[in-house]
């Protein structure tokens, strides 16, 4: 039910596409219910009224309706989910006239890593944020295939390892929304989840430097230690992030000889060789 409750641009824009497939479905569904409970009451051998017509076999009307009704629909379907595919592109930026924060996102056994490169820190399990300002994700997964998803933000979409793909989202207003793994991962699945936290800029910058003012610092060696599997694993702070971590995770799953510093794209993901 969250999906009917979007607090965002991206989740509103998908919460209508729902309602009107939706609605247009209803289309054909009412009439069969209608009919199938209006037919056998008009035509039961105790209904004497009804009208008896033996030799019948055809009615251009009715032909017509069954064939039209569902082009019709089909048609609207696929204008609507056009239009849709295209407006909701998760690579597109969301354009609101301010610069985005830059998210680099990592689904681990079994918690996520929220990394903002801008501002040097990295989160286990939180994501904070500014409402209003628009949010840009990288996002990949050091583990098995997952799904990155907060439903009132909207666009649910996979993390990979190996792979880099993208994601805008932005919040209208302030509040705390759930985001979950959607895809199964194994044993700790069900406690992947994480708390999306939007506040306003004054308590965004003061969050962040309380997490610079923690000890904890993000080095390839305490990664390491973090990407082992624990289970309902508490939110975590870093107050430094080593460069190139992100990109450094996604080429761990490179073949052998690829040149770094190429970028490709297939299937809508895109492969970042960088080193590290």
């Amino acid at each position: 039910m969250l999906l009917f409750d979007p607090k965002g641009p991206i989740g509103d824009a998908e919460r209508f596409v729902i309602v009107a497939a939706f609605v247009l479905m209803l289309i054909v569904v009412i009439p069969v219910f209608v009919m199938s409970s209006w037919f056998p009451w008009k035509y039961r051998a105790a209904n004497s009224k009804a009208t008896y017509m033996p030799k019948w076999n055809y009615s251009l009307g009715i032909d017509l309706a069954m064939w039209l009704v569902p082009v019709a629909i089909v048609t609207a379907l696929g204008i609507l989910s056009w239009k849709a595919t295209h407006n909701l592109d998760p690579y597109k930026p969301i354009d609101s006239g301010g610069k985005p924060i830059r998210i680099e996102v990592v689904s681990l056994d079994w918690k996520w890593l929220f990394i903002y490169p801008d501002h040097d820190i990295a989160v286990v399990n939180q994501l904070v944020f500014p409402a209003g300002v628009p949010l840009s994700f990288r996002i990949t997964s050091d583990t098995v295939l997952t799904s990155f998803f907060i439903p009132q933000l909207g666009s649910q979409i996979y993390a990979m390892p190996g792979r880099q793909t993208r994601l805008h989202l932005l919040a209208d207003e302030p509040g705390t929304y759930a985001g979950h793994n959607q895809q199964f991962s194994g044993r700790g699945y069900a406690d992947m989840h994480f708390k999306a936290i939007a506040t306003s800029r004054e308590q965004f910058e003061a969050w962040v430097q309380k997490a610079k003012q923690l000890p904890d610092k993000l080095d390839p060696a305490r990664y390491s230690q973090l990407a082992k599997p624990s289970i309902a694993h508490s939110v975590m702070y870093f107050s430094a992030v080593k460069p190139g971590l992100f990109g450094h995770i996604i080429r761990k799953y490179m073949p052998m000889g690829v040149n770094p510093g190429v970028v490709s794209k297939d299937s809508g993901t895109t492969l970042v060789k960088t080193g590290f």
